[in-house]
């Protein structure tokens, strides 16, 4: 049996994904879970880590392995879509057109702005005083 295997990152979450042929078992971070709402929390980061796999119709032909780490939920489920966009193309090379006509293969570049000196936060200034 082969296993297809995408990396996705998103902030500073980092997602190995692999999919294996099977009837829709999740494993993320070595534990069993019946569904993507009882690791991510919020529907709306399940939709859009599954987007790849509703976008292509393979949902239930793949059991699900996940290795993910770093940040928040929010950009692990990001590091999810990417790296489960990415196995599906290594498991059929023809899904490519449609998951980059659905912008899933662009990586986010978007990361936190650093604190500068002199601020209270990247670009909060402290509150200015006239007297």
């Amino acid at each position: 049996m082969t296993d297809y295997y995408g990396t996705g990152r998103r902030k500073a979450a980092v997602a190995r994904v692999r999919l294996r042929p099977g009837e829709g078992k999740i494993k993320i971070n070595g534990k069993e879970i019946s569904d993507f709402k009882d690791y991510l929390d919020n529907d709306g980061w399940v939709r859009h880590a599954l987007r790849p796999i509703v976008a292509t119709e393979q949902m239930g032909k793949f059991n699900f392995v996940i290795r993910v780490n770093g940040g928040g939920l929010s950009g692990q489920a990001g590091a999810i879509r990417l790296g489960l966009a990415r196995a599906l193309i290594q498991f059929n090379p023809d899904l490519k057109a449609i998951l980059r006509k659905e912008g899933l293969l662009t990586r986010d570049s978007r990361v936190v702005e650093r604190k500068k000196y002199g601020l209270k936060k990247a670009r909060r200034s402290p509150q200015f005083s006239k007297r």
